[in-house]
């Protein structure tokens, strides 16, 4: 369905702007994925403005350095990290939803959206990785308590490999009480806040990577 515009009972529809158009298609199909895949989003709300904020505070100020966004769904968060000042080519968002993934192709077509696993982010991350262009962080959406220990662990051992010594793994989730995710015992727990401004409030962690 169009949502070119909105129609008032039997006024003549008034029109909509192409930024609240792309929002409102944005949270239809963000809200039709959960009813869908509940256990992999995580949430019916898309990530509020306030909460990107908070997580894009820990971006690497390398400015060589990659940043791996995980999960990233309608691309709030990954709109936070444009209008942060991450160049776009230093984005790359890996997504397995197809839907999503079209949709961050057309909102976000100068960074680097990749349909896929996150599991299988080494495979992934080849083509866009060398001694020069190192992960220097990683965003993630993922909703990691919905996940089997085993499967976070897994993902945690992963991101560890990804990043470079120094940089920090963003994770958020709506558990506000537990500061650290199962898995991230090998990262120092570098910050923690909660985002009550947030549908549902959520917690912020950040995990670092030792430095060599």
């Amino acid at each position: 369905m169009s949502l070119s515009c909105l129609r008032l009972g039997r006024h003549t529809p008034l029109p909509v702007s192409k930024p609240l158009r792309q929002s409102l298609n944005a949270s239809a199909l963000f809200i039709r994925e959960w009813l869908r895949r509940p256990q992999q989003i995580g949430s019916v709300f898309p990530s509020s403005d306030k909460l990107g904020r908070a997580m894009t505070g820990w971006l690497s100020p390398d400015p060589s350095d990659l940043v791996l966004e995980l999960g990233p769904g309608t691309g709030s968060i990954t709109r936070s990290l444009l209008e942060h000042g991450v160049p776009p080519e230093r984005i790359v968002a890996i997504e397995m939803s197809q839907d999503f993934t079209e949709l961050l192709r057309r909102r976000f077509p100068r960074i680097h959206v990749i349909q896929g696993d996150a599991q299988e982010m080494a495979r992934l991350l080849r083509p866009h990785t060398d001694v020069t262009r190192r992960v220097g962080t990683v965003i993630s959406s993922l909703p990691l308590k919905q996940f089997s220990a085993a499967f976070t662990r897994e993902l945690a051992g992963k991101i560890l490999a990804q990043l470079r010594p120094g940089g920090c793994w963003v994770q958020y989730s709506y558990d506000l009480v537990q500061r650290r995710h199962r898995g991230t015992e090998q990262f120092g727990l570098h910050g923690s806040k909660i985002v009550w401004m947030n549908l549902p409030p959520a917690r912020v962690s950040v995990y670092q990577k030792k430095a060599a």
